[in-house]
């Protein structure tokens, strides 16, 4: 991947009804050539998808809570009944397995209190689990989907640093 594969990348994360031509044109490439790197980039798994980013609290989904999971059991067969009910659950809009004291974050969007209490229910009688703790967030300040694509953020991994001496 080279700067003008970043450079698209970019772009997409930050608009992805850019059309051929708008991008190749902020690129410096021809329409043909950018297309082509652009098809390269999905194909390799780069580009995973191009979606609209919605407004939570425009479709009444306005409480955020950050789900933390301690297993109690750690059998493939627990593990695959836990990503199965997660899954399911349309609410769940993140899974991640955590390394340290908590096994398993989730982040959960809701209507409210009562919508999430139904959901807390649901997810206990679903996996048998050892704590579950539930942290709600108060306020959005930060929300991105674009990862950085260079600055200190980002590592060449065809450059690497020199060692300082």
């Amino acid at each position: 991947m080279d700067d003008i594969d970043r450079r698209l990348l970019a772009l997409l994360q930050a608009d992805a009804t850019l059309s051929v031509a708008q991008l190749a044109d902020r690129v410096g490439l021809s329409p043909t050539p950018c297309w082509k790197r652009v098809q390269k980039l999905e194909a390799a798994g780069v580009i995973t998808r191009r979606v609209a980013l919605v407004a939570p609290e425009a479709v009444g989904l306005g409480l955020h809570v950050f789900v933390a999971i301690e297993a109690g059991e750690h059998s493939p067969a627990w593990m695959a009944r836990f990503r199965e009910a997660v899954a399911a659950m349309p609410e769940v809009m993140e899974v991640y397995r955590m390394a340290g004291e908590v096994d398993y974050m989730l982040r959960v969007a809701v209507a409210d209190m009562a919508a999430y209490d139904a959901f807390y229910r649901r997810l206990v009688e679903a996996v048998p689990m050892r704590d579950v703790t539930s942290r709600f967030a108060m306020e959005r300040i930060k929300h991105t989907t674009a990862y950085p694509l260079g600055g200190p953020a980002f590592r060449d991994r065809a450059a690497p640093e020199p060692a300082k001496e």
